[in-house]
C-alpha cells in the first residue's frame, strides 16, 4: 500500500524526523511518501497557523489522490483542514490527533495530553469535548516548549514530559498519556519505559489506523458530512 504522511507545517527538520520515525515502524508492504508543504507556517502554534497552513495541506491531500495513493495522514497534532481533507478526498485521511484520542479512550478510564504551549490547552480540551471525549479527559498539561523545540531538543523535551506526565498520573488520575505535538514522534517508548504507564506517539497511532484502514478497505462516508463540496469557481 501507498500512505502520504504530510507535515502542515513548512519545517525540513521536522518532516526529516518524522519521516525517520514513521520509517522505522511501517510494514514492509507499506510505501511511504513523507512530505510538508512549500509555503505556510514554520510551525502550528496557533489558530491563525492552523488556518494558513490548511490550502498548502489540502492541495497535498489532492494530490494524493490523484497519484494512486491508499491514504493519507496529517501529521500535526491539531488535525489542521482534517473535515475540508476527508471532504475532497476518496482515500481515508486519518488525524493524528483524532485518532489517538480514540484509542487512548480504549485502553484506559482517563487521559492526559502533553502539549507545548499554555496557551493551546483550552484548544486541546476543546477538541476532545468535539469529540464526545470529555469524560476521558484528565488534563492537558504544558511543556512550556515551542513545536520546534520539541523537534529540536529531543532530550530535553523527553525529560520534561516525563516531568509534567508524572505530575498528570499522581495528581491528575491519568492511565494514558498522549505526546500532543509530531515534533515528538518516536519518543513514547523511553518515556513508557520511565512512567510505567501506556504513552501514546499519535503520529505512530495514525500511520497504525491508516494500515488497518486499508486492508479494511475503509474510507469516508459521502452520505452527507464528508461528501464531495459542490463544484464552483473560486477567485
Amino acid at each position: 500500500m501507498k500512505i502520504m504522511v504530510i507535515n502542515p507545517n513548512t519545517s525540513e527538520s521536522m518532516t526529516d524526523h518524522i519521516r525517520k520515525e514513521v520509517e522505522k515502524i511501517k510494514r514492509a508492504d507499506t510505501a511511504l511518501t513523507v512530505v510538508c508543504p512549500g509555503r505556510g507556517p514554520e510551525t502550528i502554534e496557533s489558530a491563525y497557523d492552523e488556518a494558513y497552513a490548511i490550502p498548502p495541506t489540502l492541495e497535498l491531500v489532492k494530490k494524493a489522490n490523484q497519484e494512486g495513493y491508499d491514504a493519507v495522514i496529517l501529521a500535526c497534532f491539531s488535525d489542521p483542514g482534517l473535515e475540508a481533507a476527508k471532504e475532497v478526498s476518496i482515500i481515508p485521511v486519518v488525524g493524528i490527533e483524532e485518532s489517538t484520542l480514540h484509542v487512548a479512550a480504549m485502553l484506559g478510564a482517563r487521559f492526559s495530553i502533553m502539549t507545548p504551549r499554555k496557551t493551546r490547552i483550552p484548544m486541546r480540551a476543546e477538541h476532545v469535548h468535539i469529540r464526545g471525549l470529555g469524560h476521558f479527559l484528565a488534563s492537558v498539561r504544558s511543556l512550556d516548549l515551542s513545536v520546534a523545540d520539541t523537534d529540536r531538543y529531543p532530550e530535553k523535551t523527553k525529560q520534561r514530559v516525563f516531568e509534567v506526565a508524572k505530575k498528570a498520573v499522581e495528581e491528575d488520575g491519568a492511565e494514558v498519556i498522549i505526546l500532543g505535538c509530531a515534533g515528538m514522534a518516536g519518543y513514547a517508548p523511553e518515556l513508557e519505559a520511565k512512567l510505567n504507564i501506556k504513552v501514546l506517539d499519535p503520529t505512530a497511532v495514525a500511520l497504525k489506523v491508516a494500515e488497518a484502514m486499508v486492508d479494511l478497505g475503509l474510507t469516508h462516508s459521502k452520505r452527507a458530512m464528508f461528501a464531495f463540496p459542490p463544484e464552483k469557481s473560486f477567485k
